[in-house]
């Protein structure tokens, strides 16, 4: 489902005379329908920009990106944005939606994109919102007046509202308490049941074993292992 073949980034410091650095060479990663992989290795590793690279957020200088059948290295705009309505959702650490919308509104986003009609798709919402204890009187208010562990919350329950069959997680339970940490994780062994492909941040090492099949050290894509 996600297959990445001699995937290297750089970036170019333009207010630094041009430097370029590299921070990625020869990455190759194969996730398979029904699988987790966590990315493991120390802060500025390259686990987000690993996971920047397969959403499409930055540009590969070298390799492929295939989701799906759609190479992310080298699609049109268009085709990233079908891919991300369709196909890859991305659960981040940060909630970004445009204010005065519902939180209600918010989490029946990607269904309402994909056509579903109004009804359904708060449906679901409210299925998922109950699920992570977001109080209803909250579901009429936008999330960016909630508290941290809330705003994660409705980030969750936005990406899991329509079944992608390729999921990217970023820190998912990083706010959470033991309650609503228990809810995210059956949620990604749900995802992975109906076959969705899945990768992950996970510095929570329990959870981590409890919902990755394996672990991929991205400290061997750097430039300096690589050499």
């Amino acid at each position: 489902m996600i297959e990445i073949e001699n995937l290297s980034k750089t970036f170019t410091l333009h207010n630094q005379g041009g430097a370029i650095i590299r921070v990625m060479e020869g990455a190759n990663l194969s996730v398979r329908p029904g699988e987790c992989v966590a990315l493991t290795g120390a802060s500025g590793s390259g686990k987000s920009t690993l996971m920047r690279l397969v959403y499409g957020n930055y540009l590969a200088a070298q390799g492929t990106i295939r989701v799906g059948g759609v190479d992310v290295a080298n699609a049109a705009p268009r085709e990233i944005l079908a891919l991300r309505r369709d196909t890859l959702g991305y659960v981040s650490q940060f909630l970004r939606v445009v204010p005065r919308v519902s939180t209600l509104d918010v989490v029946a986003e990607p269904l309402r994109r994909l056509g579903v009609n109004g009804a359904d798709a708060h449906g679901r919402a409210t299925w998922l919102l109950t699920r992570l204890n977001i109080p209803e009187p909250l579901w009429a208010l936008s999330p960016t007046t909630f508290s941290g562990g809330e705003q994660q919350r409705v980030n969750i329950a936005r990406g899991f509202a329509h079944p992608y069959p390729a999921l990217l997680l970023d820190e998912p339970t990083a706010s959470l308490d033991a309650d609503n940490r228990a809810v995210v994780l059956d949620l990604i062994l749900e995802a992975k049941a109906r076959g969705a492909a899945l990768v992950g941040i996970f510095h929570d090492a329990e959870i981590r074993d409890r919902v990755c099949d394996r672990a991929v050290d991205v400290t061997a894509f750097s430039p300096g292992h690589a050499a």
